[in-house]
């Protein structure tokens, strides 16, 4: 018995064209039914024609949102190397109470890490570009030596991020 015998008469459509994908009009299998749903992009594009964590936002052809999205996801990457970074926590403070505020401050931060890692997975260029430059611009000002005192040995309250 061959292992296609199974699957007579399911043979897949070939995919539409790029004209079709163009201008709106070949079923695209629900990618790309009129201006207003965007194709789903799969490799790095440029433009302000993308959604980014929500459906339909920043929305089409509007350079404003695009903008303010770019910003939130510069301040997101940003805030996520403050959390990273951060040593707020008092050394005398209970342990249970201590260990409680590292848990919600790391799920704070994960969650966080999280959403600007699915903002960049929108494959738009100018969003893995601001939230590089957020988590780059955070790290300066958060967690090197530039604008640090000399360290007293104390522990950050959050391990730091791993990359790997």
């Amino acid at each position: 018995m061959n292992n296609d015998s199974h699957m007579h008469g399911m043979a897949m459509a070939p995919p539409p064209s790029s004209a079709a994908m163009n201008n709106g009009t070949g079923g695209g299998g629900g990618m790309m039914m009129n201006h207003r749903h965007m194709m789903m992009h799969m490799t790095f594009f440029w433009g302000k024609n993308t959604e980014i964590l929500f459906s339909g936002w920043p929305g089409y052809d509007n350079l404003g949102m695009y903008i303010l999205a770019l910003v939130v996801v510069f301040f997101m990457a940003i805030f996520v190397e403050f959390l990273s970074h951060s040593n707020y926590i008092n050394e005398n403070a209970d342990h249970v109470t201590a260990g409680l505020l590292q848990t919600t401050l790391y799920g704070l931060r994960i969650g966080l890490a999280y959403i600007v890692m699915l903002a960049v997975m929108s494959f738009n260029g100018g969003v893995f570009l601001v939230a590089i430059v957020g988590h780059s611009l955070g790290f300066l000002v958060f967690g090197s030596r530039v604008f640090k005192k000399p360290s007293s040995g104390k522990n950050l309250d959050l391990p730091p991020m791993s990359c790997c």
